[in-house]
């Protein structure tokens, strides 16, 4: 356990010291100070719970003698509960975020690393991209690629290339750019001597040392005048140039990169020039060893991206918006690669993945579990002691921008309680690294933990395709929910940017008026699993014993592109060749090595769809649905039939149909016209024996 220090803040919330269990200070930050300074001598961690002054109790515990037991821990209790319009009843909500500050931090997962030595590419119109070469060349490797003409400078203190760029991608430490040289004057091998200037008869050149195609005669007298230096050439036949760097700013006003979340390293600012100078601050600090989190883990062998040399899930490489994920195919079979050093963690991949190859890690969805366990149980003890009824609503919210929002909300509700309101008494924030990492098995197992019901605050910077995802995962989550008889509990509120505190204000304004929901189960106690379908199957297993009505026998149809479903068979065309068997990644389909039986275990389904790409006579179809945990995990014969046996010898080899089907497509071939018909009806074995003994 911790030392809890609780500051009402110049008495501005109404704290129950009683109810709280601590003592509750007034001005911790000020005339209390020493309270702090005292409590740094013991032998407990500290937890804080104030977020504001959490710089000046970090640097006086750094000035103290004696080391720290742990590193101090801050939670913000004031924006999001002292602060409130019924912040009287916010004691529940205190205790709760209290006690989730008092849980061991997320194991350590491994580091991606950088390395940059300064070497700078700065791309756009000359005009802007040399005098910011000139000021920042000292402290860094610059060169300079001039999309546009621009004044050059007489001395050669870096170089400086001009073209248009053809590629470009990388990351810190390791960018690739590819350029085409557009000018006969290559400004690299330019001495700015300034004879082809004087050389020009239709003045086509000036300082930029460009020429300008329009007003040139091609008189040459210009390549004349160049000849020892050689740096003209109209007629140069290998214009395309490469190098590599460091770092990237992109003063164009068409960067090149465009996804959402560009790579380390990569920097376009615009056109603003005080945009421009905050960036050529950070870059002059990007010079070194550097490291992030490794935010993934991929498990290749339940990958349902490919098989057989046919795709079936591409959700992750479709949702990623910095282009971390690629395809590979081997022998035909197909998985996914991502570069770590181009993953921002978002999370998205995770989201999406319907076989859970694809893991978030920052942190695990495990340690989650612990936590809004912890959240849910503390929250509807201490409101149970206060007679209140109803469960927690969970607001999940990316950690920065999401911070940003609610401190900033509540603030504003605190000061113009008339134009804001700050969050419920009955919803707890809980920040993650990124909105877009959170997906069904969380969201499902926070409601069996006991929360009433689950939000998701987008901040408005998030890529386009990561809003789209959690929409459709939230609508196919709230479907499940709906077939066990139970109202919609997953909702999205979607702010345009974080300035944006209108919107979640009526949101939280609306859930006010609404009150606070009774929590739709009883709480489970499973612990929630790295692997995604076992979490899933878990919260299915536990909401379907609680559920209000029972699923009908034939199951409930779910939205498109639903993790969970079934197969239907048209067993008219299926000839049972078993192609679908073989390519099924997840082990979902199966054969029966003694008779023509197909096979299919719904539990085991991701609804990829490779079987159906796969099966030569179309037969087969996705059916997202939800059925009974039982009926999910039994093994259905989706097909079977007699087997057909060797006319030759008598053993099974196919079935009646594929042999009929054979002996109408190949019958009118020469190879089997006559007699030679018999050996369509023949296993392989007795067939190379027939054909032997007719050669004798």
């Amino acid at each position: 356990m911790s030392q809890k220090l609780v500051c009402n803040c110049n008495g501005t919330m109404p704290l129950d010291a009683k109810a709280l269990g601590v003592t509750v200070h007034q001005s911790l930050c000020r005339q209390e100070l020493g309270s702090f300074i005292k409590a740094l001598d013991g032998s407990e961690e500290l937890v804080i719970a104030c977020t504001q002054e959490g710089a000046l109790f970090t640097e006086i515990a750094e000035q103290s003698e004696k080391p720290l037991v742990a590193p101090l821990r801050f939670v913000n209790i004031r924006e999001v509960a002292g602060w409130t319009q019924e912040a009287k009843l916010s004691g529940p909500k205190i205790a709760a975020l209290l006690a989730l500050a008092d849980m061991p931090e997320a194991e350590p997962v491994p580091v991606v690393n950088y390395e940059s030595q300064g070497r700078l590419l700065i791309v756009g119109p000359g005009s802007q991209a040399i005098p910011w070469a000139e000021k920042i060349s000292i402290s860094l490797d610059v060169s300079v690629l001039c999309t546009e003409p621009g004044d050059l400078p007489l001395t050669r203190n870096y170089p400086i290339y001009s073209g248009l760029i053809t590629k470009l991608d990388g990351y810190l430490g390791n960018f690739s750019v590819d350029w085409d040289l557009q000018n006969p004057i290559d400004p690299e091998m330019c001495t700015r001597c300034g004879a082809c200037l004087e050389a020009c008869p239709e003045n086509a050149i000036d300082l930029s040392f460009q020429i300008d195609l329009e007003k040139c005669k091609s008189h040459r007298a210009c390549v004349t005048a160049c000849a020892s230096i050689g740096a003209i050439a109209f007629d140069r036949s290998d214009r395309k140039r490469n190098a590599e760097f460091d770092l990237i700013l992109d003063l164009r006003a068409d960067p090149k990169m465009r996804m959402s979340q560009t790579p380390q390293g990569y920097f376009a600012p615009g056109k603003d020039p005080l945009d421009q100078a905050l960036v050529v601050n950070q870059l002059l600090e990007m010079v070194g060893e550097f490291e992030k989190p490794k935010y993934f883990v991929y498990n290749e062998k339940v990958c349902a991206h490919g098989r057989n040399g046919k795709v079936g899930c591409s959700a992750c490489i479709d949702v990623c918006s910095t282009g971390a994920i690629s395809s590979i195919f081997k022998s035909g079979q197909g998985t996914v690669e991502v570069n770590p050093n181009l993953c921002m963690g978002c999370g998205a991949c995770s989201t999406v993945c319907p076989s859970g190859a694809m893991r978030y890690n920052y942190p695990s969805v495990p340690h989650q579990g612990k936590e809004l366990k912890t959240l849910a149980t503390v929250f509807q003890a201490e409101a149970k002691k206060l007679d209140q009824s109803a469960a927690p609503s969970l607001l999940l919210h990316t950690l920065k921008a999401g911070t940003q929002m609610i401190d900033g909300l509540g603030r504003s509700a605190h000061v113009m309680p008339k134009q804001y309101e700050a969050l419920p008494s009955f919803v707890i924030p809980y920040g993650i690294e990124h909105i877009a990492s959170t997906g069904l098995d969380l969201w499902l197992g926070a409601l069996t933990y006991g929360f009433a019901e689950v939000i998701l605050l987008l901040s408005g910077d998030e890529d386009p395709a990561y809003r789209a995802a959690l929409e459709e995962q939230s609508q196919l989550a709230n479907a499940i929910l709906k077939a066990y008889g139970f109202n919609e509990r997953i909702q999205l509120v979607m702010a345009n940017s974080v300035e944006d505190l209108q919107v979640i204000s009526q949101a939280m304004g609306a859930l006010r008026q609404r009150g606070a929901l009774n929590s739709i189960c009883t709480p489970a106690s499973y612990g929630l699993s790295n692997q995604k379908r076992e979490t899933l199957e878990a919260a299915l297993e536990y909401l379907q014993k609680q559920a209000k009505t029972p699923l009908p026998e034939a199951g409930v149809a779910l939205p498109k592109n639903a993790l969970l479903g079934g197969l239907a068979i048209n067993k008219d065309a299926c000839t049972l060749c078993m192609s679908c068997v073989s390519s099924c990644p997840e082990g979902a389909l199966l054969d029966n090595p003694d008779e023509p039986i197909l096979s299919f275990i719904e539990k085991q389904c991701v609804q990829c769809g490779i079987c159906a790409q796969t099966c030569p006579e179309h037969a087969l179809t996705l059916e997202p649905r939800l059925q009974t945990v039982e009926q999910r995990k039994q093994k259905v014969a989706l097909n079977q039939t007699q087997a057909f046996h060797c006319i030759s010898c008598g053993k099974p080899f196919g079935t009646a149909k594929m042999v009929d089907l054979m002996l109408t497509k190949l019958g009118a071939h020469g190879a089997f016209a006559g007699a030679a018909m018999d050996r369509l009806k023949m296993c392989g074995d007795c067939r190379v024996v027939d054909m032997v003994k007719k050669e004798i």
